[in-house]
């Protein structure tokens, strides 16, 4: 396993991280987690070397916290990190912090929590955590020794990044960060301003919900062109480790082979360690994803709102993700949200008022009556 310096912190933590979102289900249906096999999971990769250990208070329908307690009993606790977050949909004031802080902590069986993250914040949810007193109550429970680092997980636009990152001392944060998502949410400017203040980052979605772990053909293609061989999988986790800044990557398993081929990889990885033949590479993989795109629609929302209530970006971010990344539209969370809400483009009675304001001048309703008939 490969171990390293979480920038300012001055700390060594293994470059696998595992994140506890993702595990099975019981066989039986009447538990979220089938703990024995989770438990199970959890040991094997840290009797592996891995250290630092992911989860958050909504995962898994709240269960995630307590089997990885579990999990950490019989002196496994003190081998690992143990990151976990606080939602802002939980919290109105400190009473109910320090509530959902000890409850935390009950849950994982533990005195303290290493990184200790607010959840998923955009600049929305930043200023509502500043206006219930959030930094200053991080700031007490490092004094307290309830948490040892203040951390922010992160779902927004680079600028809203930048602002939130300036805005408070942190100790660490916490990205969504793949080969596809270079210019996307913090991306890899948001990186290397993080690394520039010496904050370390943590990544999460190297593997973009598991999208960039089966390839289309026509990415396969180049893959299997490339005189080294090797999985989707690995090619992904060797690219995110080739950056300097990141201190570790996350990564979601079900099943024991999965925990060992992270093992495997991770034993390898290490910053600049690609060549300069290999990122070209994954600059060609990159375009090839790029390729598939079906529309051209950059979601500048000047179409919206239609008049007939029709998800026109939506819709088309769905329609283009599901042709990139090769995926079943039936199990898209978004596209779900989209038929839930009674946003689908059965809708359109053809006014033309979204092409009419398209910047782009796309053929939306040519597109959405195609991408309907893909996507169902």
């Amino acid at each position: 396993m490969q171990y390293r310096t979480f920038g300012k912190l001055g700390i060594r933590g293994s470059a696998f991280g595992l994140g506890c979102m993702r595990f099975n289900g019981a066989a039986s249906g009447d538990s979220t987690i089938d703990e024995e096999k989770a438990i199970r999971l959890i040991r094997r990769a840290i009797d592996g070397g891995v250290t630092y250990m992911d989860t958050a208070y909504v995962y898994l329908g709240k269960t995630s916290e307590i089997v990885l307690g579990k999990a950490l009993q019989d002196g496994y606790r003190e081998r690992v990190t143990i990151a976990t977050k606080m939602p802002a949909e939980a919290v109105h004031n400190r009473a109910e912090m320090e509530a959902l802080l000890e409850e935390e902590l009950r849950k994982l069986q533990t005195d303290h929590i290493d990184f200790y993250l607010m959840h998923g914040i955009n600049r929305e949810k930043w200023e509502y955590f500043k206006s219930i007193g959030a930094p200053e109550f991080f700031d007490d429970m490092k004094k307290t020794g309830k948490i040892r680092y203040k951390c922010f997980s992160f779902h927004g636009s680079y600028d809203e990044f930048e602002y939130i990152i300036r805005d408070n001392d942190w100790d660490m944060v916490q990205i969504q960060y793949n080969f596809m998502d270079v210019n996307n949410q913090a991306g890899t400017r948001g990186l290397e301003l993080a690394g520039s203040l010496g904050i370390p980052v943590v990544i999460m979605e190297g593997l973009l919900g598991g999208r960039l772990a089966r390839a289309p053909e026509n990415v396969q293609a180049l893959y299997d062109a490339f005189p080294v061989k090797r999985s989707p999988v690995e090619w992904a986790f060797r690219w995110l480790c080739n950056h300097p800044e990141v201190a570790t990557v996350l990564s979601g398993c079900n099943e024991e082979s999965q925990i060992d081929d992270n093992l495997r990889i991770f034993d390898t990885v290490a910053p600049g360690a690609m060549t300069p033949e290999e990122l070209a590479l994954m600059d060609q993989v990159r375009q090839a994803y790029l390729d598939r795109t079906r529309i051209g629609c950059t979601g500048c929302r000047y179409c919206m709102p239609c008049p007939n209530g029709v998800n026109i970006p939506g819709i088309f971010s769905v329609w283009n993700n599901v042709s990139l990344y090769d995926t079943d539209p039936r199990y898209d969370w978004g596209l779900q949200g989209i038929i839930r809400r009674g946003e689908t483009p059965d809708h359109c009675v053809q006014c033309g008022a979204c092409e009419a304001a398209c910047p782009q001048h796309l053929g939306i309703i040519e597109g959405l009556q195609q991408a309907w008939r893909d996507l169902t």
